[in-house]
């Protein structure tokens, strides 16, 4: 069988850091909660006015073409593009950063759902590809660009959900070779799921719709408390899975790369997957919820921290909305 690498991950971060007593200010006292899924972080970036996910796609790439050289666009048959708020209508932003990076590669995919976990969703779906076909090469660029649009506005900023999301890209690079090799994947649908995570306005209308009510997430106790329980239960079941393949504990994993929802997923993941806080990276407070950002941003700095070395198996996992999805890979990582 074809083997597929991870070669190589990085990020984009805007410059705009804003500190969590910016929301404090904005704060509706009959809205303050001390549910874990709204702790806020210290920090999260937010886009600067008029940048696109086109723009921060080319902002996450920039540092793999860096490393590797701009000729390696000439090998990528395959891209596909996860944003969180697509700018574009109908056709989503995929062409347009396809057209920033001068590509036209074969396989052009908006990955629209996926959600936190869609680097991982993108992964499987570039190795089936290239394990299948002639495809040389897959680009996975995940854009989370709400932060900064849906958060801050006047009517829900003022919502504990505010302070919560960051944005940010991030980038992967997939090759046929066995120098970083993706060793298994795990990736579940429940469909059952996928329509519990709304978004909602006051007075009530769809999203296309215009009207006076500014869109956000619709959140309620009984919501919240069933996708804490979903969360803290799918990640580790597709994590075990994907260790029981590999016929490995998950206590020796050498580092674990999850999305970053809030500081109660990523404890009680680390606790159930029995691995101590230092093999757990954890860019929560310094960026917040990155969305499908979180993983490649996340491992990006793990990398360039010193904290994986080449040889080390490192797991990516993660879960979508309301636990519609859930996803794991293991790679084999082969250092930079």
């Amino acid at each position: 069988m074809t083997t597929v690498s991870l070669l190589d991950v990085s990020g984009y971060l805007p410059e705009n850091a804003v500190p969590a007593d910016y929301f404090e200010r904005f704060a509706d006292p009959s809205d303050i909660t001390s549910n874990a899924m709204f702790k806020a972080p210290k920090f999260r970036r937010h886009i600067a006015p008029g940048e696109t996910p086109a723009d921060m796609a080319e902002r996450a790439v920039a540092p793999l073409l860096e490393r590797h050289g701009r000729e390696v666009l000439r090998d990528i048959d395959i891209l596909i593009v996860h944003t969180q708020l697509p700018e574009t209508g109908i056709v989503g932003n995929g062409g347009e950063v396809a057209a920033r990076l001068g590509i036209a590669p074969e396989w052009l995919i908006d990955l629209h759902n996926g959600g936190c976990a869609a680097f991982i969703h993108a992964m499987k779906l570039a190795r089936q590809i290239m394990v299948s076909t002639s495809a040389r090469a897959a680009l996975v660029v995940t854009v989370q660009n709400a932060a900064g649009q849906i958060f801050t506005q006047e009517q829900v900023r003022a919502k504990p959900q505010a302070a919560i999301p960051g944005d940010g890209a991030g980038a992967g690079l997939l090759v046929k070779s066995d120098s970083s090799p993706i060793l298994d994947l795990e990736t579940r649908h429940l469909p059952e799921f996928a329509g519990q995570m709304t978004v909602i306005a006051d007075p009530p209308r769809r999203y296309w719709e215009a009207g006076t009510g500014q869109m956000h997430v619709g959140f309620t106790d009984s919501k919240i408390a069933k996708v804490l329980q979903r969360g803290n239960r799918i990640v580790p079941e597709v994590v075990h899975t994907v260790c029981q393949r590999l016929a490995m504990a998950s206590q020796d994993l050498d580092l674990l790369v999850t999305n970053q929802p809030n500081r109660a997923f990523l404890r009680n993941w680390r606790d159930a997957l029995q691995l101590p806080r230092e093999r757990h990276p954890d860019t929560f407070d310094e960026c917040g919820n990155l969305f499908a950002a979180g993983i490649p941003i996340t491992f990006d700095h793990a990398v360039r921290e010193g904290r994986v070395r080449p040889g080390d198996t490192v797991m990516f996992a993660g879960f979508a909305h309301a636990g519609d999805f859930a996803g794991a890979a293991a790679v084999r990582w082969g250092g930079r």
